[in-house]
């Protein structure tokens, strides 16, 4: 059986989407989005966690994004997480994004949306070359 690699996230952008070109024209969007999780400890304490996910998008549905998602915009992703590992001053170092294939708009439509958002966009098949990533 193959594995699975599925992520679905709730959150709002820390900043608006950062927009790029592949050599061959493809649209990439860079993103952070914050999940906060709320609960209470052992000593019966309310809690709170925030989490900070890096997001790309490619093609059509980064496009999307670079048009309608700005800096607050609370968003649904489906994704992948993609992680990196490489070696800098001696010491090992690792990294994680989710790479979207799905994004919903959730909440008001707020600065950068000035039509109504487009239902959820899924990438063709294969996705993106890796050759053709820009950063």
């Amino acid at each position: 059986m193959a594995g699975v690699n599925k992520v679905i996230l709730v959150g709002h952008l820390g900043a608006d989407p950062e927009m790029r070109y592949t050599a061959s024209g493809t649209a990439v969007a860079k993103f952070r989005i914050a999940t906060t999780e709320k609960f209470t400890d052992k000593q019966g304490n309310r809690q709170e966690r925030t989490e900070w996910h890096r997001i790309t998008a490619w093609g059509k549905l980064a496009e999307i994004c670079g048009q309608y998602l700005s800096k607050g915009k609370q968003v649904y992703i489906e994704g992948k997480i993609r992680s990196d590992t490489w070696e800098q001053e001696g010491v090992k170092r690792y990294s994680y994004e989710i790479v979207a294939d799905t994004l919903q708009m959730l909440g008001s439509p707020g600065r950068g949306a000035e039509r109504e958002p487009e239902p959820p966009f899924a990438p063709p098949e294969g996705g993106v070359p890796e050759e053709d990533i820009p950063f």
